[in-house]
């Protein structure tokens, strides 16, 4: 249960991500070898980070309706959005398999950290949100860089209640 529990958080917390890094964590720059199941989980992840960047592209393409000078400066800023949203997203998934492997034995002294790393999360992500906001208004105009974070927000409100659907309450 417990395996699977954390191959479907896996799986979900794709559609955040774009790019991870490789190897494990483990404090103080250190890295752990991976475990098989950390490996498969890895591989799964990549397959889908895919599909997942490609269909958002598409959908930001479709919403934003761009003509070609706007998207000759909108796609490039994107990309580095993407791209700064991935490392966030590397946090998340760490989040989520803490928080897996915490589960049964879920303490008090954890589940405030997995708290406060959740709040952190979310509070790096709006801050990058608001980075880039500025950067497409400069670059573009405030209506465009508006629409910019409608589509976002719509995007990662809809991902993240994927995820909070699948994880199981604290008992």
């Amino acid at each position: 249960m417990k395996n699977t529990l954390i191959v479907l958080i896996g799986l979900l917390t794709v559609s955040l991500l774009s790019g991870q890094t490789a190897g494990k964590s483990a404090g103080l720059g250190k890295a752990q070898p991976e475990s098989n199941q950390d490996l498969n989980i890895r591989a799964y992840i990549e397959l889908l980070r895919t599909d997942v960047k490609t269909g958002k592209s598409q959908v930001m393409g479709q919403v934003m309706q761009l003509d070609a000078d706007q998207a000759t400066k909108f796609w490039p800023i994107y990309k580095r959005f993407e791209t700064d949203l991935a490392a966030i997203g590397d946090r998340l998934v760490g989040l989520i398999k803490d928080y897996a492997n915490s589960y049964d034995k879920m303490t008090p002294t954890v589940a405030e950290d997995l708290g406060n790393r959740l709040l952190d999360v979310e509070r790096d992500r709006n801050a990058l949100k608001r980075k880039y906001f500025g950067e497409f208004k400069g670059a573009l105009d405030a209506i465009t860089a508006t629409r910019f974070l409608q589509v976002e927000n719509q995007l990662e409100k809809l991902i993240d209640l994927q995820i909070a659907a699948s994880l199981p309450v604290i008992q």
